[in-house]
């Protein structure tokens, strides 16, 4: 069995603007966004975020620490090695109840990493299990 990969806090704006170009997911009170780093460093790094729509600052620092504390429980057993990630507060973070809020951060990075090991294998974000990229949300009728 192979040890978690190594976690380490993602600090820098450019590297959470990255983030931001790659594969995103969201449930409940948890939203994500994650890439594939050109490097190859095998250790994780995991950003933290919350835009003034949460609220003030208490309830912006409140919800970034549970969304910390929560990846701290779950991301070695859900992240893929050599990647970023940013977890974005929603509007439930700050009151969600623990057990729920821990389901939506473990469903959010289970869905990132299948999106990451999609786009590794050649598939792209929004592939499904078969291959197929393309979403029916976005097929147009012929004329």
């Amino acid at each position: 069995m192979t040890a978690p990969p190594d976690i380490v806090m993602l600090k820098r704006r450019a590297d959470f603007l990255a983030a931001a170009q790659g594969v995103k997911a969201a449930y409940g009170a948890v939203s994500g966004q994650a890439r594939l780093r050109a490097d190859a460093q095998d250790h994780v790094r995991i950003g933290f975020t919350a835009t003034r729509r949460i609220g003030g600052a208490v309830v912006r620092n409140r919800a970034k620490r549970r969304l910390r504390e929560a990846a701290r429980a779950l991301a070695p057993l859900h992240v893929l090695p050599g990647c970023d990630y940013v977890l974005l507060a929603r509007g439930g973070t700050p009151t969600r109840p623990w057990p729920s809020l821990l389901d939506d951060m473990a469903r959010t990075l289970r869905r990132l990493s299948a999106d990451l090991r999609g786009a590794d294998a050649g598939g792209g974000p929004g592939a499904d299990a078969r291959g197929d990229s393309s979403r029916p949300d976005q097929v147009r009728a012929s004329p």
